[in-house]
């Protein structure tokens, strides 16, 4: 007995799929997928990195004048980044963190402030949380301990720092409660210095020019409208997800009307990737959106379902084109799922155990992959943004590009061939892989993508599905 749906409704449903409309869908060459007013200096170096590409996966040597092609536009880029009101805040802070001692050490003492401040504030707390000060017999005590609270809870480190040193001096000589241990341990805890030169560091002009560079670029981590951002971008994903994974159930509805064998589909939702199949592989998807799941006529709940289809929802085209190479990994991963078994998976919906064998069937085959995978949107499908934003990223963060950037700063001479070890890179860095093949990850995953509104079609008619 066959575990899932009939070879005649697998060939269904590639069929149905085969008609969805692919709005999203880029041509060949990425210079086809570009107009006029689209035709800036980021595409431009996008089409010279597929020309590298094509050059280098037929075997060969790119020649002096794709290099100085690529260099040349390398060094506009990181020009235009550069411009005071029309460049990018981002980069312009990176490079003057890049170039400047205080701006370095102040960039690394707030990468670990946070932990950092909790360390002290736990300690703080242990020996002048309010509840212990209502216990404080002495008055003096009772407002040192008092003022010591208040400047750990505004953060104001130099001066909590001084308040720890008469802490600890009327600690020493009350009878009331023994507080100046801890007060002396936290005056030499190195999470308090470290606070301390990083409250001290923001007085310095680089560094406050480097803060107001990242403002510019955005709401601050942890701020109010950093959490707001958050949130509606939160709210934004389960709106899509949603939606996709109505369409995808009416799909499956109407495959359950047009099939003859009693083959039966159903779609779960968050499905998530057991920690024995996923087997450390953190880089790995580990969780799908909406997953079509069918049997064959006749066969139990504990015989278990077969993948049909794998459905993730993304709010744009790009955010289709960064998710590809994790979502690839994770196919990997349900594809070396034990043949024979049957594995639990958690749902939205409870448990679903599926079959061994058509987790085994799933392939990062491009074929395959274009078979057993969907990705699902609302947005509109727009320009194609042909030099993605980590590819960018990655270009312009290297030294290379930093010390050129640096030098248009200082008003020195920036010669583009100075950028030479980016180019090489580019040719023999496996860290670079990503960046060389952009173009063809970006155009597979928007030949994966749908727009919800046209997964939403009526499934053909029985006649129609014979015929």
């Amino acid at each position: 007995m066959k575990r899932g749906p009939t070879q005649e409704h697998s060939t269904l449903l590639t069929q149905i799929l085969s008609r969805v409309a692919r709005r999203y869908r880029l041509p060949i060459r990425p210079e086809d997928a570009l107009d006029r007013e689209h035709y800036g200096v980021a595409p431009q170096l996008a089409l010279i990195i597929e020309r590298v590409r094509e050059t280098v996966v037929s075997g060969r040597q790119p020649d002096e004048a794709l290099k100085k092609q690529f260099l040349d536009t390398l060094a506009r880029l990181i020009h235009d980044a550069m411009l005071d009101d029309e460049g990018d805040s981002a980069f312009q802070a990176m490079t003057l963190r890049h170039g400047a001692p205080r701006v370095r050490e102040y960039a690394s003492l707030a990468a670990r402030s946070d932990p950092d401040r909790r360390a002290v504030l736990a300690l703080v707390n242990t020996m002048a949380h309010p509840a212990r000060q209502e216990r404080t017999g002495d008055a003096s005590l009772r407002a040192a301990l008092a003022a010591v609270h208040d400047a750990a809870s505004e953060q104001a480190w130099t001066r909590l720092h001084t308040l720890l040193r008469e802490l600890a001096r009327i600690g020493a000589t009350s009878t009331d409660t023994d507080v100046s241990r801890p007060a002396a341990a936290l005056l030499e805890h190195p999470a308090l210095a470290r606070l301390q030169r990083l409250e001290a560091l923001r007085a310095d002009e680089q560094v406050g020019r480097y803060l107001k560079l990242w403002e510019k670029n955005g709401p601050r981590t942890g701020s109010d409208e950093a959490l707001r951002e958050g949130a509606r971008s939160r709210r934004r994903g389960a709106a899509v997800e949603a939606l996709a994974a109505k369409a995808l159930t009416v799909l499956a509805e109407g495959l359950n009307e047009v099939e003859t064998t009693g083959a039966i589909y159903r779609v779960v939702t968050s499905l998530r990737v057991p920690a024995a199949i996923l087997n450390g592989r953190e880089r790995a998807k580990s969780e799908w959106d909406a997953v079509l799941l069918g049997r064959s006529a006749g066969v139990s709940d504990d015989q278990g379902w077969d993948v049909c289809l794998l459905l993730e929802a993304k709010a744009s085209a790009d955010a289709a084109a960064t998710d590809l190479p994790r979502l690839l990994r994770g196919l990997e991963v349900l594809s070396q799922a034990e043949e024979e078994s049957l594995h639990s998976f958690q749902t939205t919906q409870g448990e679903v155990r599926l079959s061994g064998a058509s987790l085994r069937r799933l392939s990062t085959d491009e074929a395959r992959v274009a078979a057993t995978v969907l990705y699902c949107s609302d947005a509109p499908a727009g320009q194609p943004r042909l030099l993605s934003a980590a590819a960018r990223m990655q270009l312009l963060s290297t030294p290379a590009s930093l010390d050129f950037a640096a030098a248009l700063a200082d008003g020195s001479v920036a010669d583009p061939a100075s950028l030479e070890p980016v180019w090489l890179e580019l040719l023999g860095s496996p860290r670079w892989s990503a960046v060389l093949h952009q173009y063809p990850t970006l155009r597979q995953a928007r030949e994966l993508m749908v727009h919800v509104d046209d997964l939403r079609f009526p499934c053909p008619s029985r006649r129609q599905s014979h015929g």
